[in-house]
């Protein structure tokens, strides 16, 4: 992994990665006021296949040093992942604020898929394992997911960069 302090200038210290990794296990609440600046929202950034950007939120999982997301594979994201699986995902915590880049692809492994769907539901969507074993259903989503089956996608980070919005402040990039 390479490491660059990104605020030495500032005399702030490098971020330890173990730190961001120790903050995202502990999850990512998305209720309005439980945690976060307000709460936690993922903002998650394809490429539309005209080159401009396309930004919008998801609720993401992170477990095993990877985000995990879902959607529709024929929603615009799902799209955009199928023509170019690079993105970024941004999340604020109250300790940081983080972005990862890296390509998202789709799970496809059955106890891959259920393993989520159970991680979900422990976190309050009842999602569960489609009858292709490959993909999750449910009676609701949010709305940008599209219709079921939605697919389970890992996002595996090549770059991160956090900044500290606590004491002593700081910022710091990781290359994987």
């Amino acid at each position: 992994m390479d490491t660059r302090n990104l605020a030495e200038r500032y005399g702030t210290p490098l971020i330890e990665w173990t730190r961001v990794e120790d903050r995202l296990a502990r999850g990512l609440q998305q209720a309005p006021g439980s945690d976060g600046p307000g709460r936690h929202t993922c903002w998650l950034a394809t490429t539309n296949d005209d080159g401009t950007p396309h930004l919008t939120g998801i609720g993401a999982l992170w477990v095993g040093g990877a985000f995990f997301f879902e959607t529709g594979e024929t929603t615009r994201k799902g799209r955009n992942l199928a023509r170019d699986p690079r993105c970024s995902l941004g999340v604020a915590t109250r300790e940081f604020d983080l972005v990862v880049d890296g390509p998202a692809t789709i799970v496809d492994e059955p106890a891959v898929v259920a393993d989520m769907a159970a991680r979900w539901a422990d976190e309050g969507w009842p999602a569960r394992v489609d009858e292709s074993g490959t993909a999750l259903t449910a009676e609701f989503s949010a709305p940008s997911a599209g219709h079921p089956p939605w697919k389970v996608y890992r996002l595996e980070p090549r770059q991160a960069t956090a900044l500290l919005t606590v004491d002593p402040g700081g910022a710091t990039r990781w290359r994987f």
